[in-house]
């Protein structure tokens, strides 16, 4: 890890009811008397007011924000990012703007009429909260800018997508027209030496219905390879930060080809994701994000049974969500070393250098569950 050692403090707030889930992610660095400000998502309206007040009461009435960052066009990551546009002075807005690519994506696309305008407004029209979002950046004279793999934000570096991996999943996407998918299917996206193989299908949804449960214990991983999620989660920005003596992993909603793409990309910058001493547990612990070789990758091989904890993961969720976080998904993490805290109604914040706060709450750590959720 390179630079000087700064304080820090990561604030995971809770976000969303039942199973509507989202992120909303406070960040303050630095040392004393001159400490900045990040956001990463801001989960829904409700949990943008809330972060708005944290602000102003705890890190001070005239906070500017230096760093906005939303992962990805889901509203329940980003509808609370419109409130604190409106409500706080922000110098620079990190979003991909998706019709912002439309001349490097037409062949891909199904219906072969499309021009470049053409295909924009279609697009703009679909996903006009990411519009929304940078007109209210522009107009308080915030710059904007896409959170593409090697960018620099504050202490951290973005992992992933890269430029083109994100061209190739914008077609996919739910509400972009019908993606020509002959053309998609011939196309070779490497993921790197852990797959041996390319990635040119079409990303679906994975159902997560939960019908009946299975026991599992230490050594018996019931988690599986070959999970899938939505080509708008895989392209959730991927963020490494480095604290001087201390690496956290932030996931969004990124699913195993996009965390297998931050890792590949760590490496080529020369950075160790297997130092982070705090990882997101992605898509709010959907096992449709992570896999048993994924996890290995970003954490290491599973421990002996009551070793030590070696890094803390944390998860966002509901508290009254029935399917998130998956039990799996916490057993899986929790054998690799990395303990799982959840929101799940109370704001969890790691920290580093800052003082503690009177009344602040302790997040549930979970023990390994005997029995997870059954695959149907």
């Amino acid at each position: 890890m390179g630079g000087h050692t700064l304080n820090y403090e990561i604030e995971f707030h809770p976000v969303g009811d039942g199973t509507k889930a989202g992120d909303a992610i406070t960040i303050r660095y630095g040392q004393p008397g001159q400490y900045k400000v990040m956001v990463v998502d801001g989960g829904t309206e409700d949990s943008g007011n809330a972060i708005v007040k944290h602000i102003q009461s705890v890190y001070g009435a005239d906070t500017v924000i230096s760093d906005i960052v939303s992962t990805h066009p889901d509203t329940d990551h980003c509808s609370g990012l419109r409130v604190i546009l409106k409500d706080l002075p922000v110098e620079r807005l990190w979003v991909h703007g998706l019709w912002h690519h439309a001349a490097n994506m037409l062949n891909l696309f199904a219906d072969g009429r499309w021009t470049q305008e053409g295909l924009a407004q279609a697009i703009r029209k679909e996903y006009s909260i990411v519009e929304e979002l940078i007109t209210l950046a522009s107009d308080k004279g915030a710059k904007v800018y896409e959170p593409f793999a090697g960018e620099k934000i504050g202490p951290f570096t973005v992992l992933s997508p890269t430029k083109e991996v994100y061209r190739h999943l914008v077609p996919q996407f739910r509400r972009t027209p019908e993606p020509n998918q002959e053309v998609l299917e011939s196309r070779n996206i490497w993921l790197g030496d852990a797959h041996k193989g390319g990635f040119t299908g079409l990303l679906k949804s994975l159902v997560e219905a939960v019908t009946n449960w299975i026991p599992e214990t230490w050594n018996n991983e019931k988690l599986k390879e070959g999970a899938v999620t939505a080509a708008e989660n895989e392209t959730s920005t991927v963020l490494y930060g480095d604290f001087g003596d201390s690496v956290v992993l932030l996931t969004g909603d990124a699913g195993v080809n996009a965390l297998n793409w931050a890792t590949d990309n760590a490496t080529s910058l020369g950075l160790d994701i297997s130092k982070s001493r705090l990882i997101q547990v992605p898509h709010h612990g959907s096992r449709s994000n992570v896999t048993p070789s994924l996890l290995n990758r970003l954490i290491g091989p599973i421990q002996p049974e009551n070793s030590p904890e070696k890094k803390i993961a944390i998860v966002s969720a509901p508290k009254d969500d029935a399917k998130h976080p998956r039990k799996m998904v916490l057993n899986a993490f929790k054998r690799r070393g990395a303990g799982v805290r959840s929101t799940q109604g109370v704001r969890y914040r790691y920290h580093s250098g800052m003082p503690p706060r009177t009344g602040e709450n302790t997040a549930e750590v979970f023990d390994l569950f005997t029995n997870v959720e059954a695959y149907d």
